[in-house]
């Protein structure tokens, strides 16, 4: 009987650190917030309906339209690649959808080939001049992530958090905390 307590315990102990340790990271990620010090901005792509940007990827596409606006002196490397359900490349959409908001395309890069958050993050590496940091664009939930993939590939990071929409909040911050396990436990 003893050995069957001191096991729940130790269950609902790892329980709690795999919803708060995670939660706690993911929070603090978002206070690293972007001021236009960086030459370059990372928007990180998602899903792309047909040619349409989804509402997640909606929102980012806002924050950075937004972010450029502020900081003309910043270009954004708009980085995705095309999944099998997706007529065109995630930053193909976004290099359409920020045209569209006024964004000179000379301020625009595409990165098309990824399909992770690693991938985004090392294929863009392979497009820029060497460089200390970069700016993150995404949604507030995926930051950590991303800044934590960013240090690993040697960049300092700051960062834009868009919004992520209601109708997908629930499964994406469980998603995400089992998504940054796994990043903290493989480095990629």
């Amino acid at each position: 009987m003893k050995k069957l307590t001191a096991a729940g315990i130790v269950i609902v102990i790892l329980a709690l650190m795999f919803w708060f340790i995670p939660k706690e990271k993911m929070e603090s990620a978002q206070h690293h917030t972007a001021d236009g010090s960086h030459e370059y901005a990372i928007v990180l792509g998602a899903k792309v309906n047909g040619e349409t940007p989804s509402l997640s990827l909606r929102y980012r596409l806002e924050s950075a339209a937004d972010y450029a606006t502020r900081f003309p002196h910043v270009k954004l490397v708009l980085s995705g690649g095309q999944g099998k359900d997706e007529a065109i490349s995630e930053a193909q959409a976004m290099y359409r959808y920020l045209l569209n908001q006024g964004i000179a395309k000379e301020r625009l890069i595409i990165e098309d080939r990824s399909t992770s958050t690693y991938e985004n993050l090392q294929f863009t590496k392979e497009l820029l001049p060497e460089l200390a940091g970069v700016t993150i664009i995404s949604s507030d939930f995926h930051l950590a992530r991303a800044r934590f993939l960013a240090k690993q590939l040697g960049w300092q990071s700051d960062v834009v958090a868009a919004k992520t929409p209601e109708v997908v909040k629930t499964k994406v911050l469980i998603r995400e905390r089992l998504a940054l396990l796994k990043t903290w436990i493989f480095r990629k």
